[in-house]
């Protein structure tokens, strides 16, 4: 390799630089940076080595030109108040490395016109992948038209089997919540949650039901109590299962402000939790969960972690890879409102 080049300290190391002090042209160092084929293994190290002496960064510009990429991803929501959408970002970003990829947010709101424009949009921008994230966790249309780039659904999965959908199992999260709620000793279980035209709700009831039958029980009430997702339907709700079923000891509630909610009217009426009472919601959105009274135990869907797989996805996808729909467990995270019996 050549005597080291004197650059001033005031200037950023260039292409020119290196390919002088691995004695290259400058069109070979710069197929070696790119890891273009044509260059010998030996020149490539070379090469490589007086760009890390130099502490050389490519152009993102300029690497992005010949790599034919922009280092830019679209993600495209219409959960308007980021409560899905927030985290499911975070984890991505995390995955596309602190300064490497910007992400183009855009909401849609549930608009289908919006999102073709948004689409339309970022397809304009030469974004290199899409990220569609749901509101719910219904399926939900495939983007419309023919579109050039990579596509990740992450927490609504889309309705074509052939896209690659990053989910959450709400089946084994009811099944957690109910399976933690026996470990804690309790035996008569209600669930109340959202409205049943929501997958989320009748996959979460559905697994509740398995656990109670595997245990040899059944819901108090023997059904659940379905309803809106707000804190009114969990007050209106727990007040009709205590005076109806006094013997309750537990309630899974399909969300934490129907938990909250809940823990109101058990408050209320008397009933300590969880010295009587045990009461589980879902979501573990932290502005409800660690801030009720007592503090709530929660099902968490592991959002940033499904966020970050997605965006490790769609790198693959990025890459020529053939990534496939994954779905992803849930886990408890407990706080003082479910204790053990005794």
């Amino acid at each position: 390799m050549a005597n080291e080049p004197e650059i001033p300290t005031n200037r950023t190391p260039t292409l020119t630089d290196v390919a002088k002090l691995a004695g290259v042209s400058i069109a070979t160092a710069s197929k070696a940076i790119n890891g273009r084929s044509e260059v010998r293994a030996t020149t490539r190290v070379r090469v490589l080595e007086a760009a890390e002496l130099l502490s050389f960064a490519p152009n993102a510009l300029a690497r992005g030109l010949l790599s034919g990429r922009t280092g830019t991803v679209g993600l495209l929501t219409s959960d308007l108040e980021g409560r899905f959408s927030i985290p499911i970002l975070m984890g991505a970003e995390d995955a596309f490395g602190a300064g490497q990829v910007s992400v183009f947010l855009c909401d849609a709101r549930g608009d289908a016109i919006r999102e073709k424009h948004h689409v339309r949009a970022l397809l304009s921008r030469r974004v290199d992948g899409l990220i569609v994230v749901g509101s719910r966790t219904d399926a939900r249309p495939p983007l419309a038209g023919n579109i050039p780039v990579p596509v990740v659904y992450v927490y609504a999965p889309s309705s074509d089997p052939a896209d690659v959908s990053i989910t959450v199992d709400n089946v084994g999260g009811g099944q957690l919540a109910i399976e933690h709620l026996l470990a804690c000793g309790r035996r008569n279980i209600a669930h109340i949650t959202g409205e049943p035209g929501f997958q989320a709700a009748r996959d979460r009831a559905e697994g509740a039901a398995a656990a109670l039958a595997s245990a040899g029980l059944s819901m108090t009430g023997g059904r659940p109590y379905y309803g809106t997702w707000d804190e009114s339907w969990g007050r209106a709700a727990a007040h009709m299962v205590v005076e109806h079923h006094p013997e309750v000891d537990a309630i899974f509630c399909g969300s934490d402000q129907i938990a909250r909610g809940a823990l109101d009217v058990l408050r209320d009426l008397g009933r300590n939790v969880p010295g009587t009472t045990s009461v589980i919601g879902f979501d573990n959105w932290e502005v409800i969960s660690a801030h009720s009274r007592p503090r709530l135990t929660s099902i968490d869907m592991n959002l940033k972690q499904l966020g970050a797989i997605a965006g490790q996805r769609l790198f693959e996808a990025i890459d020529g890879g053939v990534p496939t729909s994954e779905e992803f467990p849930s886990r408890v995270v407990m706080r003082e409102s479910t204790l053990p019996v005794g």
